[in-house]
């Protein structure tokens, strides 16, 4: 070979050399960004989505069952048994994720051979389905073709056309082919239905009332039987209350579940479709802390998404007890003073409207309540008088009040500079054009006038002390049998001073549902008047009792509350559990009065209970504790039954409040019987009689009660026992 030709295959080599390694470079450097990419991606989904995949795996894998965890307890103050659960054998079937209906149905039937299953809960849509079923293509063919094509015309989505078609195949179901389904097959239905009201592995109760122990027995020895897929025996548990005190709520059953209102608000927090929630008071108020968390399971699948095996992966926790502040001695006995009471006045005579009492008892220092009363007396089918409880109404019925509000006038006085302590004025019928003439009840002179303090204005129950305060924060001067005008802001200052005291507003207690009254409809000047002596805005006996709660304690409004402790569930049935939570006093404000001008109302409130001249002397002039208080009677309008014959004619509504012992108050209470006169002129004393009962037997359980918080589960007070589902459900629309 020529030299010239050695070169030139000698360039071609390294030319040829050059480029394999330039082609190996960008191969190993791509190779090294792929490599980078992928370490970059598996870095991103580990550490920055990795939590996100994780919810997303264990909300495929690890399903909430409900295994019936015990709910809480809820005791009394002494630890006595309130609400209680009572174990009961039951009877459960879960579907798979592959679950086909046709095997749901065979398992139905076999179920039935081994149950007894009631068909009270078997519609006549539930036959109709089932029917259809059993008869698919004989019920199919029912609808024509021409009926098909018309529906198919009206420019549905197949979804709605389905349903259309579905709803007229049910129309001509006739009764005597619904007749032709057998016992057995109702029977089957009844199961059948059960199992197909939740979603896969979700166990549904298919039995929990009146299991007999053979056929737990039956059901339990069979439940490797591959025809019996998906049943299973467990212990559940009812709900029992041994008081019919209606604040402590109520709770939906098994077969109720979650109500349809709160599906969607239970379900994103894992609740189950049927399972129990608080629907009223205490129950629901506490819901998430007495529900407990239930076990999770881990279900493993193959590779068709058929679960093979379910591994236990949280036990759960039964529910939290609850312990409140009402003593269940203390509250039975003062039930029976209000029933008492409430029966002499139906006996008795102008008894026509009165129907409720409320007595409501709360310690001003801490909010604790001690008792809450309401009672109803009403006339059943039969025509005889029974009594049923309505202690919930102390928080949402609310009344025109009359003086007990007094007060709240007085002290707002003095803070807006519109009187001062010891100042007289002079009582008087005032007579103001275009109203009927407004005078104190003692003074109904047209022309006689007292020389009235502040002390006597309480003591007496002077309403014209009372117009001349709203008169003098008003900037109104007052002339005889001439108009005032007093603008729409003087109400607000009255409002806002009020609401300091819990008056017209929310008063904190731990129940859903409470009312705050209702504010007078019109703002012309003369009912500022009616305001100042509480017959214009109404209130309920809770906000009352804190009204007079805020006084008692200084100025300083608490919160009330039912709940004392959060304790963890028993260990052994006979001991409390744990504390964990403490419920500690909560002050919401401070009255903008100061020590002397409270000090000053207490004295007042004091001589009306042993004053000369005090409204209720007669009633606790000679009582063994010292107490302070302030009658009240209202003039109202019945407007509760409009089918009533007294719909709209005059009644009367007599309140009470006050606090003791004087010195160091512990308990303040309002009374409060609506409608409890037809005749102005024969207004029973029922309210101070009420009051004076309650406290002697305040002062008499309290000699014998522990300060120390109770260690071990006493046996209910009473013997009464109300299962879930046996009392009429209360609905309340909050306002």
């Amino acid at each position: 070979m020529s030299q010239p030709n050695k070169r030139r295959v000698s360039q071609a080599k390294s030319k040829l050399k050059s480029h394999t390694v330039f082609r190996m470079n960008i191969l190993f450097f791509s190779i090294f960004l792929l490599f980078s990419m992928l370490i970059l991606r598996l870095g991103y989904l580990q550490i920055v989505k990795g939590e996100d995949y994780a919810r997303a795996l264990a909300r495929t894998e690890e399903v909430p069952v409900n295994t019936s965890v015990p709910r809480g307890r809820i005791f009394d103050s002494e630890g006595r048994v309130l609400v209680d659960n009572d174990p009961v054998n039951a009877i459960t079937y879960t579907a798979m994720q592959t679950t086909k209906r046709t095997d749901m149905l065979e398992t139905a039937r076999e179920l039935a051979k081994l149950i007894e299953k009631d068909d009270n809960r078997v519609s006549v849509r539930d036959k109709q389905d089932f029917y259809i079923m059993l008869n698919t293509v004989e019920a199919t063919a029912k609808v024509t073709d021409e009926e098909r094509a018309a529906i198919a015309n009206e420019g549905l989505t197949q979804k709605e056309q389905q349903f259309k078609i579905d709803t007229l195949i049910r129309d001509k179901i006739t009764e005597e082919e619904l007749a032709s389904l057998s016992a057995e097959d109702i029977e089957t239905l009844a199961i059948f239905r059960e199992m197909t009201s939740g979603y896969a592995l979700s166990p549904q109760i298919i039995k929990n009332e009146g299991v007999t122990p053979e056929e737990f027995a039956r059901v339990s020895e069979r439940l490797t039987d591959p025809k019996l897929k998906g049943v299973n025996t467990i212990t559940d548990w009812k709900r029992v209350k041994t008081s019919d005190l209606t604040i402590l709520g109520s709770t939906t059953t098994p077969e109720q579940g979650i109500p349809s209102s709160k599906l969607d608000y239970y379900m994103a927090r894992d609740y189950s479709r049927n399972d129990r929630v608080g629907t009223s008071f205490l129950e629901l108020q506490y819901e998430e802390i007495l529900q407990g968390q239930k076990s999770v399971v881990k279900n493993i699948t193959d590779g068709r998404g058929r679960v093979i095996e379910t591994i236990p992966s949280d036990a759960g926790k039964p529910g939290k007890d609850l312990m409140l502040t009402i003593d269940s001695e203390l509250n039975s006995s003062l039930e029976d003073i209000v029933e008492k009471h409430l029966r002499e006045l139906k006996a008795g005579p102008n008894s026509q409207l009165v129907k409720d009492a409320y007595l409501v008892m709360m310690d001003p220092q801490t909010g604790e309540m001690l008792s809450m009363i309401g009672k109803r007396i009403d006339r059943a089918e039969d025509g005889k008088l029974v009594m049923q409880d309505m202690s919930y109404a102390a928080v949402t019925a609310a009344y025109e009040t009359g003086s007990v509000i007094k007060g709240a006038t007085l002290l707002t006085g003095y803070a807006e500079d519109a009187i001062s302590m010891n100042q007289t004025l002079i009582d008087e019928p005032l007579i103001i054009k275009g109203t009927d003439p407004k005078r104190s009840l003692f003074n109904q002179t047209r022309f006689n006038r007292v020389a009235v303090t502040d002390l006597k204005a309480i003591e007496r129950s002077s309403n014209v002390y009372m117009f001349k305060i709203a008169l003098a924060l008003a900037n109104e001067k007052y002339e005889y049998n001439q108009p005032i005008n007093i603008p729409p802001r003087h109400f607000d200052t009255m409002r806002n001073s009020f609401a300091q005291f819990g008056l017209g507003v929310k008063t904190g207690i731990d129940l859903p549902f409470e009312g705050t009254g209702y504010k007078g409809a019109s703002n012309i000047g003369s009912n500022l008047l009616n305001f100042a002596i509480g017959q214009f805005d109404t209130y309920t006996t809770m906000q009352l009792a804190q009204y007079v709660s805020t006084i008692a304690n200084d100025g300083y409004r608490m919160e009330p509350h039912l709940v004392k402790e959060i304790r963890g569930p028993s260990t052994d049935g006979q001991n409390l559990g744990p504390v964990e939570t403490v419920i500690e006093p909560k002050t919401l404000n401070r009255i903008n009065n100061t020590q002397a001008e409270i000090d000053r109302l207490k004295t007042g409130m004091r001589n009306v209970y042993v004053g000369d001249q005090g409204t209720a002397r007669s009633y606790f002039a000679d009582a063994d504790f010292t107490a302070a208080g302030k009658t009240g009677t209202a003039e109202v309008v019945f407007n509760d039954d409009r089918e009533n014959p007294f719909y709209k004619e005059a009644a009367i509504t007599t309140t009470h409040v006050g606090f003791a012992p004087y010195d160091n108050p512990e308990v303040a209470y309002a009374v409060m019987i609506p409608y409890i006169s037809t005749n102005s002129r024969a207004v029973p004393p029922t309210s101070n009689l009420i009051v004076r009962e309650a406290l002697d037997k305040y002062f008499e359980l309290r000699e014998t009660k522990s300060e120390e918080s109770p260690s071990v589960i006493k046996p209910p007070y009473s013997d009464e026992t109300i299962e879930e589902g046996e009392e009429e459900p209360i609905e309340i629309e909050e306002e």
